[in-house]
């Protein structure tokens, strides 16, 4: 009777017990659910659709204008260089009802004759501003302080979209005197924003029949592919998603527009990983840069690269001739050449796996950016750089 009566006077005690084990049993679930995640290869790396893929049919349209900037101080374009600002100007008068006789030398230094560029976004409609970059054409030394003048910016088609017209902010600054100028960027183009307001629309045809899109992703590869559409289905449901190609999707979504609209922001809201991308070697032969990924390897191979010098050293001798012997000064150029070659050893490269053993064994050639070119062509002729070498 004692020991029942220990155990009930225990009770809350063990009911406390009980709820604290639970407790810690789901804390060790739930950390143990988080390390896993962790552990997934590339799980941090996941991409949002909207950064990996585009809807076929929404795109951007460029639109260009030639027009002129009026207002500069001093500093337009010297006409007797540039006619067409001359020519330019005078058309523009005639339309204004200003009549300009003929042969008339119009000395404008407030006046520069530009073209004018503009991205007419998707779905925008009559009525929207849109930026404007304006760029000098002719001879000006600034467009600081200019004011664009109504100019018509039109399409492929020859269609006039948007018209621009506004006050120009350039993000430079020059000075000159006595010969001498300082210039800070660039004062030979500038910036309006919102500065042309649209005034065709051009249509966005989505897709081709109805209740079907076409997605393209922006870099061709069948693997991100087929993550898409497993991603797309998982989400959406079966069949919602086909890959036509290694680029293309095709997409079952609502004849609706509105539900459209919803199917579209869900969809690229969606997160998927994207596939390693193929081992590449990018060299900017102008610049003498390069840049690869971390799927570039090497294999073990020698590597010897040597430099060959020549110099010519050439000295002018003056050969007087005594006086009074009648003779002329000559001169007589001595010319001395040396060749010099450096005696690089042959080297032994070692295989790399990852990025930093392939960085580690080229910078132990100690060569420069220049000689690295050519050793890597050389490396991927050998058969030694796992990787496509891309020159631009």
């Amino acid at each position: 009777m004692s020991i029942m009566s220990s155990l009930s006077r225990r009770a809350p005690q063990l009911r406390h017990l009980r709820q604290a084990f639970r407790r810690f049993v789901a804390t060790l679930a739930v950390a143990g659910a988080a390390g896993a995640a962790l552990l997934v290869p590339g799980a941090a790396h996941a991409e949002r659709l909207k950064e990996l893929a585009s809807i076929q049919g929404v795109r951007d349209n460029q639109l260009i204008g030639y027009g002129l900037v009026a207002g500069l101080d001093n500093s337009g374009d010297q006409t007797t260089q540039t006619p067409f600002t001359v020519q330019s100007m005078t058309n523009m008068l005639s339309q204004l009802g200003i009549t300009v006789a003929p042969g008339t030398n119009m000395q404008l230094k407030n006046v520069a004759a530009v073209m004018v560029t503009a991205t007419l976004p998707a779905f925008t409609r009559p009525g929207q501003a849109i930026d404007v970059v304006v760029s000098s054409m002719g001879n000006a030394k600034s467009l600081r302080g200019g004011t664009l003048l109504m100019t018509p910016l039109k399409g492929p088609d020859g269609q006039v979209y948007a018209l621009a017209q506004g006050n120009l902010l350039v993000g430079g600054a020059g000075a000159s005197a006595n010969g001498s100028s300082v210039t800070v960027n660039q004062l030979a183009s500038g910036r309006i924003p919102s500065g042309a307001i649209v005034e065709r629309a051009v249509p966005s045809a989505m897709g081709g029949q109805p209740g079907t899109l076409q997605m393209e992703l922006n870099v061709t590869d069948f693997s991100t592919a087929q993550r898409v559409v497993d991603a797309v289905n998982r989400r959406f449901g079966f069949s919602t998603a086909q890959a036509l190609d290694g680029r293309v999707i095709l997409l079952r979504t609502p004849t609706d527009p509105a539900a459209r609209v919803q199917f579209l922001a869900q969809l690229e809201s969606l997160e998927v990983r994207p596939d390693n991308t193929a081992a590449r070697v990018v060299i900017n032969a102008r610049t003498g840069s390069v840049v690869m990924n971390q799927n570039v390897t090497i294999q073990q191979c020698a590597v010897a690269h040597g430099n060959l010098s020549v110099v010519i050293d050439t000295q002018n001798n003056v050969s007087q001739p005594a006086p009074f012997s009648g003779g002329q000064t000559v001169v007589a150029p001595n010319s001395q050449i040396s060749v010099q070659q450096e005696n690089n050893a042959l080297k032994m490269v070692k295989a790399g796996a990852n990025l930093a053993d392939v960085v580690k064994a080229l910078n132990s050639l100690g060569a420069s950016p220049a000689d690295l070119m050519s050793i890597l062509q050389a490396m991927k002729a050998s058969g030694a750089l796992r990787a496509d070498l891309e020159i631009i």
